[in-house]
């Protein structure tokens, strides 16, 4: 069997939009998410800015109930569970909490790095001070590695496959091409997929301590994520979540649901952290074969892709990724694709990183529009001795977008590439 899949949800829970509407309208006008954090100053950190999501306890309250909410100490729980309740209603289906039978042909990939990093803390303390009877009924959930998939499969009731990926910072997109594998060789109807990230100091201490997070913009902090800058100094932690439903065309046909985008195919590889790749530097030759293996797996050729939404963190190895798409796809000047990326505005939000990204590509082919890079008036010469400087867009671009390629690539020597196209 070979599914065409669709896009026919979206849920987004990013540093500068809470929801689909507040979401886009930020990524079109290149509005940062990335502010102070007075705690990360307290802790003597030297990037002592971050993106994070505002969430007050009444939208709070629209998710979980107040036994649900006894004990939790969870954000990546918290964004997760947002982002996939939303993208579910967004793609038009209930939530039936009254209905003893699951869903036998519904599911979710639904990834993170760590899940209730400030909960796993919590209980340490507890566990030490011997207060091993306050922990709580919900601790083992809120703090394995699973738990995100496991609240929202009993959320929505899911009855096909369940269940939690990682992979550093291509955790998103992987969860994605999971998911659409599954479809498409009949296996599930519909897919819940994408990824969260916990917040705070405990997840961002480790990133801070290696020295690849920008410390030069403390007291500017919209001006701190740089991707493509020469200025780029390392990048902004972030935070939040990203979900899409994943549907089989014809069971979107059927139903009469929002189709954003079409998903033509993807790619997944390692560099085996060998030749120029290491545990936090990508293998260039992996990178150019994971990119290549992606057109190919989606049955395009280089010249069909109108935009690329990179990686680009903001660290020294942009120019190298920018290389990286130019030699795969045989492409560079003027005749390079439009490239973008997110993180200038919210930020590297690490496992989520690549779910929250693939939405904002899949809203420009919904809504025909390149949202524009900031921060980076001072493009690095190394990148614009190989792609022309036009084709990194500072201001919103209202243009006919037909296929986009997005990238996430991550520590472990690890790639992701995924192919979108305009559904019509």
């Amino acid at each position: 069997m070979d599914n065409r899949v669709v896009v026919t949800g979206l849920g987004v829970v990013a540093p500068n939009g809470v929801g689909l509407t507040a979401f886009t309208k930020a990524i079109k006008n290149g509005t940062s998410g990335i502010n102070h954090d007075p705690q990360l100053e307290q802790l003597q950190f030297s990037c002592q800015i971050a993106g994070k999501p505002e969430l007050s306890d009444d939208f709070i309250a629209q998710y979980f109930t107040p036994l649900e909410l006894k004990n939790f100490n969870s954000s990546g729980i918290l964004y997760g569970v947002i982002a996939g309740m939303d993208a579910w209603k967004n793609a038009g289906l209930d939530i039936n909490h009254d209905s003893d039978e699951p869903d036998w042909n519904s599911g979710t990939v639904f990834g993170t790095g760590t899940s209730g990093i400030d909960k796993f803390r919590e209980s340490i303390y507890k566990v030490d001070e011997l207060q091993l009877k306050k922990l709580g009924s919900t601790a083992v959930v809120q703090t394995m590695a699973s738990g995100i998939s496991a609240y929202l499969g009993g959320k929505l009731g899911l009855g096909n496959q369940t269940t939690t990926n990682s992979s550093a910072c291509i955790t998103g997109t992987e969860s994605i091409l999971m998911a659409y594998e599954r479809i498409k060789t009949g296996q599930a109807t519909k897919m819940l997929a994408g990824s969260t990230s916990d917040s705070g100091p405990y997840i961002w201490a480790g990133f801070d301590a290696m020295k690849v997070c920008t410390y030069k913009h403390n007291q500017s902090p919209e001006q701190g994520s740089r991707p493509m800058s020469a200025s780029a100094s390392g990048f902004v932690p972030g935070s939040g979540a990203g979900a899409l439903v994943l549907e089989s065309l014809d069971s979107a046909l059927k139903r009469g649901a929002t189709i954003y985008a079409e998903i033509l195919g993807g790619h997944i590889n390692s560099g085996g952290q060998r030749g120029s790749g290491t545990m936090t530097a990508p293998n260039s030759i992996a990178v150019q074969r994971c990119i290549k293996g992606a057109l190919q797996d989606a049955g395009i050729s280089a010249n069909e892709v109108d935009a690329i939404n990179g990686h680009l963190p903001a660290t020294s190895k942009d120019a190298t990724e920018i290389q990286n798409w130019s030699t795969a796809l045989d492409r560079k000047g003027t005749d390079f694709p439009y490239i973008n990326s997110l993180k200038s505005t919210i930020g590297h939000c690490l496992s989520a990183a690549g779910s929250i990204e693939c939405i904002a590509s899949i809203l420009q082919l919904h809504q025909d529009f390149i949202f524009p890079n900031i921060n980076c008036e001072d493009l690095n010469p190394e990148i614009t001795d190989i792609i022309d400087f036009n084709k990194i867009p500072q201001q919103l671009l209202n243009t006919n977008v037909n296929i986009v390629a997005k990238a996430s690539f991550g520590f472990g020597d690890v790639n992701a590439c995924i192919i979108l196209k305009k559904y019509a």
